[in-house]
This record gives C-alpha cells, structure tokens and sequence, in this order.
C-alpha cells in the first residue's frame, strides 16, 4: 500500500470515529459489553440446550409481566434520553436535564420491578444455586441491573456536566442497557 493509500484510509477511519456520538471509549466499553452479554447468552443456550425440560420448568417461574412492564420501562427510558440529547443539541439546557431526570427514574422503577422480582423468587425459596437455569438467571440479569445502576448515576451526572457530547456519551451507554435487556428478555423470558 503506498502512501497516498495509506493516508486517505487512515483519515477515512479518523472521519468514521469522529463521527460516533459520544467519546470513542466509551464505544470501546460499549462493544466490551456486548461481548461479554452476548457470551453469557451463548452460554445460557448453551446449557439451555443440554436440559430444555429443566430450563422449561424453572421458566415457568418467572414473572413474564413483570419482564414485560420492565422491557416498556427501559424502551421508555431509553427514548427520553434520545429526546435529552435532541434538546440539548437544540440549546434547551433544562429541558435536556428533565428528560435525563426522566430517563433515570424509569432506570429507578426497572430496578424497584426487579427487586421485587428476585424478592418473589427469594420467597419461593428460589436461590442462585436452585438451577442452572437459576444460576444463570440471576447472574446475568443481575450483572444487567449493575449496569442499570451505572446508567442511573451515568444520566444524573451529565444533566449536570451537560455538553452534547457528554450526553451522547451517556445515552449510548444507556441504550446499551435498552439493548441488552430487549436481548435479554425473549431469551430468557418468552423462548421455550
């Protein structure tokens, strides 16, 4: 490859990253993310596979509405923090910071739905080390809500320290947690 080659690859890759929203390493731990989502996916198929009669029976536990009302939450949310970055991108200030504060609180109320999911399952007797469909469960969902809690002081943070690119940044992690639960949902909820 000669140089002439070389340099306009090299600024058609800088025009590319220059172009994501947010910081680029924040698209670095985004795609990390995804990784390690989608191997622990893979792994709960996986294992899936191995007892479908099991996991079909340990399924029938859960709280499909639950999941459900929580799926709207997340889209909700995750849709009022695209309408934070749209605001701020315009010049309104404080109505990009209400949609965050918006965007935030249903990340609050998916956690409180949650909680109250795995309070059930606890009353049930039903643990990590119930099944391994349990197993699984738990960790991922929970590895999950971890970063819904991130996402949270993430959107509270950046209503203050409120440039665009700050948000953008935010809200491609926050999407990043709309996403994984959208994935998450079907999979471990709705497939049998």
């Amino acid at each position: 490859m000669n140089h002439a080659t070389r340099t306009g690859t090299q600024r058609a890759n800088s025009d590319v990253l220059s172009e994501l929203p947010g910081e680029l390493m924040m698209w670095v731990l985004i795609a990390s993310e995804i990784l390690v989502f989608g191997a622990a996916l893979m792994a709960f198929l996986a294992v899936r596979a191995s007892d479908p009669a099991g996991f079909s029976a340990s399924q029938a536990l859960l709280d499909q509405t639950a999941a459900a009302v929580n799926t709207l939450v997340l889209v909700t949310s995750g849709l009022c923090a695209a309408a934070a970055v749209r605001a701020r991108e315009a010049g309104a200030r404080d109505v990009a910071r209400r949609w965050l504060f918006i965007a935030a609180g249903l990340g609050i109320a998916f956690l409180v739905i949650k909680g109250f999911e795995y309070a059930s399952k606890a009353s049930l007797g039903i643990g990590i080390d119930t099944s391994p469909f349990f197993m699984f469960y738990y960790l991922v969902t929970g590895f999950h809500a971890l970063h819904v809690v991130a996402g949270v002081v993430l959107l509270a943070i950046v209503a203050w320290a409120d440039s665009v690119r700050n948000m953008e940044a935010a809200v491609a992690f926050w999407h990043l947690v709309d996403l994984v639960w959208v994935l998450l949902f079907p999979i471990i909820y709705v497939l049998r």
